[in-house]
């Protein structure tokens, strides 16, 4: 089977891991953190949060932020997890309740890519969009070649080919925010944003974005046509955009960051456990490092650091990780993503969880005590990022 990956993430076919398995303890004392690894499910945050009426409930996202010029809701919602990657896809009336009842609570950022399915997500996005489609901003990507097997392929040619693919899946006219999905090292990025470029100006997409680009190929797109927003994956757990540029570089340029996987592919609210199991099949988390039962069990010190500050904030995990990514800059939006309504409402009250700037020395002094284990990609993944400095 072949698989294509994300932005929220978010995949061509597998290959073998190829890392080295770790023995750890677990069930002592998290070492340098004060905290322990306290059996204390997110279920019972959870309940915990309500009856301290705290904010899992009935939230409503009302303050936006900019990608650029791109005004969009302060949070999004990842549509790919619906319909592809994480296990057999829902239900296409179960995805519509989803993205439409995030769109009554305020969302107005909603995530897709031609490669997510490949294309069934795009097209359900656009069925439960097109009702208010003037009312919402709508991103998707380019990039990929699913008739080559699924090879990079952003020649000018080939963007305007799927584009139109793309419009009449969405069943619009323009596409909000049309990212790159991945660099392809055999076209000149300059090319690609002229390519865009050109596209603008026929009004059949209003915005242009990158997903995991250096901060090198960035200030090079962005010199040939304005990048709005750069996608890649930043959390608790992974904070590479912090020390490679990336996160610099959009801040000197002006472009807004959007972050795909903000709980960790679906680790960080606490649910998943060294037991876990993931399809090889449907779930793209089976080949990924963070994944194999020993890293899961190794990572629980994460957890339980979340844990620790959601009670202290009558929240959950899950809202304290996205409270911290709200907390970085004013230009950073968070698109998490779901298939169940529930947690839906517990992603979007994450707005109403406010870190203080004194919690927030405390949280990063101690996640940087704590080690993240295995890399946030299989190999094969990580080599269709681009790295170059």
């Amino acid at each position: 089977m072949q698989q294509y990956l994300s932005g929220t993430s978010e995949n061509t076919s597998q290959d073998h891991p190829g890392f080295s398995r770790r023995e750890v303890l677990i069930g002592g004392a998290v070492v340098g953190t004060g905290l322990s690894i306290a059996p204390l499910s997110w279920a019972a945050s959870r309940e915990s949060a309500k009856g301290a009426g705290g904010s899992v409930s009935g939230a409503r996202v009302t303050n936006t932020r900019k990608l650029g010029s791109l005004e969009v809701s302060e949070l999004g919602v990842g549509c790919m997890s619906i319909s592809a990657n994480y296990g057999a896809p829902a239900s296409k009336e179960q995805g519509i309740k989803v993205i439409r009842s995030a769109h009554e609570q305020g969302v107005t950022f909603f995530d897709t890519a031609e490669v997510y399915g490949p294309y069934t997500n795009e097209a359900l996005v656009g069925e439960a969009l097109s009702p208010f489609r003037n009312a919402v901003v709508i991103a998707s990507k380019f990039g990929f070649d699913m008739d080559a097997g699924g090879a990079l392929n952003s020649r000018p040619e080939h963007i305007r080919k799927v584009l139109e693919g793309s419009l009449k899946r969405l069943r619009t006219d323009r596409i909000d925010l049309y990212y790159q999905h991945r660099v392809d090292p055999n076209v000149p990025i300059e090319d690609v944003a002229g390519t865009v470029q050109d596209l603008v100006k026929e009004g059949k997409v209003l915005h242009f974005g990158l997903s995991e680009a250096s901060a090198s190929t960035l200030r090079r797109a962005h010199a040939v046509y304005p990048v709005a927003a750069v996608q890649t994956e930043y959390s608790v757990m992974e904070r590479s955009v912090e020390h490679n540029g990336v996160l610099d570089t959009c801040e000197q340029l002006g472009i807004g960051f959007v972050c795909w996987g903000p709980l960790g592919m679906g680790y960080l609210p606490g649910t998943l456990t060294g037991s876990s199991r993931f399809d090889a099949n449907t779930d793209l988390r089976s080949g990924f490092e963070r994944f194999t039962p020993e890293n899961l069990a190794a990572n629980e010190p994460i957890i339980a650091l979340l844990r620790q500050f959601a009670l202290e904030k009558h929240a959950t995990p899950a809202q304290i990780a996205l409270a911290w990514l709200l907390a970085q800059k004013p230009w950073i939006v968070p698109i998490p993503g779901t298939r169940k309504l529930d947690h839906l409402q517990d992603n979007l009250a994450s707005v109403n969880v406010k870190l203080t700037s004194a919690e927030l020395l405390e949280m990063d002094a101690a996640l940087a005590k704590l080690t993240v284990h295995g890399g946030r990609m299989s190999p094969m993944h990580r080599r269709a990022v681009d790295v170059t400095q």
